[in-house]
């Protein structure tokens, strides 16, 4: 008879570590309380417009091949990629800048803000390209269970070029002087949970798979098309999908889950492996008794941002707009600190805005534009209502009309909020966080939330608070992780 495997969440987490249990020959049941998979990369139909409510960028495609591969299966056979080119448009004071697909483009951009620039990316993307090997092949999929894992003789002997020890600050100072390339360089941390002079500079990684792995987007539907392959793979290979079915309570007996009490029904299963919210499956789905970590732990722990996120469906095109578009047009050094440092709704902030009808014609009614509006702010912050709400709608309007020298608010057709609150109503999610757990030196690896319960011998977790962190490729590594120690314990 099969081992029983129960995966609480059809997240890219969830549904990964779901298939990769199948593939070991374990029976799988997956839970959702949604009405169906992708947790917060669901999709949303309304008026016409198909919205990706959460993840809306594509890199590292390498990491998407590597996890179909490994069940037969290429990219191709699900989804169509299209290479965005102008990867993205950053729009400064004195105006905008797209940012080129191509490198030698990208090189002559930076050598006219800077002569001498283009040889210095060269070798910091060398350099980049190095932690970028060796930080997905040999840091990503350890299960950070012991520090006995890491006396690999590539980490070892590339240790000080792994740049763990050096800020990512200090790091792009060496290389570039220039604000708006250091701003370039540094933008990509600003979501991985600590503003870059905390951030250890092995996450130049990240420019690695901006400038060279480039930006893509899933032809005809976005996002979404993700979370279809992967629920089609599962269910290929023979996950049991249950949605509308909430987990209320993990039983325990003796120190191990024997079941799952859900509002659809009961489930029993060998093990368990959470991919909802590691902090409200602790503190809400087990007994004090069998919590791994303490509230003052949780307290202690510091937060990738929350977001202020709308989706607007506008009435006409927009003459002149990107498929991505940063809006660096403010102070960046004082919108981080209001989310890492003093942690306060922004004066003036950042935000990014994705018009994926620019390139897909399915998302939007024809003649119409698909606008995705993020601004990403501190979590656990008081004050979330509607009118603060509408109050940072109509700044970032304002600024997009000045921008884009059009009326946008006469067009609106269609517009919905998603805010703190409804990352907690929605997802559970710990102090309404958007990206999970920020990975600073002191939460990586080994000092993040264990993906095994140090109390529950057959409960596992998995997904953006545990190894390997935030992220959508992240997500598809992390359930692969799990799952490999859970056939490793259990067989």
């Amino acid at each position: 008879m099969k081992k029983k495997a129960l995966v609480i969440g059809a997240g890219f987490a969830g549904m990964s570590a779901a298939s990769f249990m199948a593939r070991s020959g374990w029976e799988v049941t997956l839970l959702e309380k949604h009405s169906g998979p992708g947790g917060r990369a669901r999709q949303m139909h309304c008026e016409g417009f198909v919205f990706d409510m959460g993840p809306s960028w594509y890199w590292m495609p390498e990491v998407f091949e590597r996890y179909f591969a490994q069940f037969g299966k290429k990219v191709s056979d699900y989804y169509y990629l299209e290479r965005l080119d102008p990867s993205y448009r950053v729009v400064w004071k004195d105006g905008p800048m797209d940012i080129p697909a191509s490198y030698p483009a990208f090189q002559a951009l930076l050598e006219s803000l800077e002569p001498g620039s283009a040889s210095h990316l060269e070798v910091f993307l060398e350099e980049a390209a190095y932690k970028y090997k060796v930080g997905i092949q040999k840091l990503v999929h350890k299960p950070g269970r012991s520090l006995g894992e890491f006396l690999d003789k590539d980490l070892i002997s590339g240790l000080f070029k792994l740049d763990v020890f050096t800020n990512m600050k200090q790091h792009v100072g060496r290389y570039f002087k220039h604000p708006k390339i250091r701003e370039l360089m540094e933008f990509p941390v600003l979501f991985l949970g600590a503003l870059p002079e905390n951030t250890p500079a092995l996450y130049s990684l990240m420019n690695y798979a901006d400038v060279i792995g480039g930006t893509w987007y899933p032809q005809q539907g976005g996002m979404y098309r993700i979370v279809q392959a992967m629920h089609q793979l599962a269910e290929s290979m023979g996950v049991q999908f249950h949605f509308n079915a909430e987990v209320k309570e993990i039983v325990i007996e003796n120190g191990i889950a024997r079941r799952v009490i859900t509002d659809a029904g009961t489930f029993e299963a060998d093990v368990v492996i959470a991919g909802a919210d590691y902090h409200h499956v602790e503190t809400q789905l087990l007994p004090n008794a069998y919590r791994s970590y303490t509230p003052e732990y949780w307290e202690k722990r510091v937060m990738a941002p929350s977001a202020l996120l709308y989706y607007v469906g506008l009435n006409k095109k927009l003459k002149g707009i990107t498929h991505h578009t940063l809006f660096f047009d403010t102070s960046f050094e004082g919108h981080g600190r209001e989310i890492y440092s003093t942690k306060t709704w922004p004066e003036d902030p950042l935000f990014y805005v994705c018009a994926p009808s620019v390139t897909d014609t399915t998302v939007a009614p024809e003649g119409y534009e698909n606008l995705f509006i993020l601004i990403p702010v501190a979590t656990g912050l008081e004050g979330d209502s509607s009118s603060l709400r509408e109050m940072y709608f109509n700044k970032v309007i304002e600024r997009m009309e000045k921008h884009f020298c059009q009326s946008l608010k006469d067009a609106i057709l269609f517009k919905k909020t998603f805010a703190k609150s409804d990352f907690v109503e929605q997802y559970h999610a710990f102090k309404g966080n958007a990206y999970g757990l920020a990975n600073t030196l002191f939460q990586t690896a080994v000092l993040k939330p264990s993906c095994h319960s140090k109390k529950v011998a057959n409960l596992f977790f998995t997904g953006q608070l545990t190894v390997p962190g935030p992220g959508v490729p992240p997500s598809l590594i992390s359930g692969e992780v799990v799952a490999k120690e859970v056939v490793k314990k259990f067989g």
